[in-house]
């Protein structure tokens, strides 16, 4: 099973390069961020022709996460992340599909930092761990995917030093989703790509894309039952690519059918 996750920066503007990543990549389960699109405008009746089913939480002009599944209708378990009921932004969505639990979530950017948003985003990271450590007992396969807005170690960015005073890579951030993983969490891409500089967005200002400086900041998150199961990850680069297209690129894995033994990449 191949499942992606691909923040579109606008669902309904970007429509022409989802539905043609969709046609040409077919995976089975996808985790869409930055609908910026209010719950009725999602393009429901546009996917659906493709044959997939979708779930989906919008909101106007910002945030927005959906979940689609192909062949089948993903079945809604979870609208809104736990611990605060006056949080309305449009950031997690959770489904069961085929006996997976998959979440796909949007978290905060956090900029500028130190600041409110940037305290948002700290407890928007902190609800998560807590929600996630109740997923990570589950025995069977669960994946948290989404756009994390966070670059785990100087890998994941071209020019760290650039980079330190940014809410995407201040170590209380980093120290954030360290402390998730921790719970027992595997990052599929890292383990599959260990040394490799593999990004998963690029800024659309300063040449980013043509200069290869990007960012991971797309992420898998597979608890022990899914990560058995762990036999490939990659980013769809030439995505970004793409003519009118956003700027971040697909992340997908694949899951096999049974526990498989994996080999990592340069070993």
């Amino acid at each position: 099973m191949k499942i992606a996750t691909y923040n579109v920066n606008g669902v309904n503007g970007r429509l022409p390069v989802l539905l043609k990543w969709l046609k040409q990549r077919k995976p089975d389960i996808v985790c869409l961020q930055e609908l910026k699109a209010p719950q009725e405008k999602f393009p429901q009746g546009e996917i659906e022709k493709l044959g997939y089913g979708a779930i989906w939480h919008g909101q106007k002009s910002w945030n927005g996460v959906a979940i689609l599944a192909r062949g089948r209708q993903p079945i809604e378990t979870r609208r809104g992340l736990p611990g605060d009921p006056e949080d309305l932004h449009s950031r997690y969505i959770e489904a069961a599909v085929d006996g997976i639990t998959v979440g796909c979530l949007y978290l905060p950017n956090g900029n500028p930092a130190p600041g409110p948003k940037f305290d948002y985003k700290l407890r928007w990271f902190d609800r998560l761990t807590r929600h996630a450590a109740k997923l990570i007992k589950l025995k069977t396969p669960v994946v948290l995917c989404g756009d994390y807005n966070v670059m785990p170690t100087n890998l994941d960015v071209y020019k760290p030093e650039r980079w330190l005073d940014d809410a995407l890579f201040r170590p209380e951030v980093r120290a954030a989703f360290a402390r998730l993983t921790k719970q027992g969490w595997t990052d599929a891409l890292r383990t599959l790509h260990l040394d490799e500089r593999i990004y998963t967005f690029w800024d659309y200002f300063r040449n980013a894309w043509a200069r290869d400086a990007g960012l991971r900041i797309d992420h898998f998150l597979l608890n022990p039952a899914a990560a058995d199961r762990l036999v490939a990850a990659d980013v769809d680069r030439t995505v970004r690519g793409w003519e009118k297209t956003s700027d971040h690129a697909p992340v997908w894995v694949e899951l096999s059918d049974r526990k498989t033994r994996r080999t990592r990449s340069g070993t």
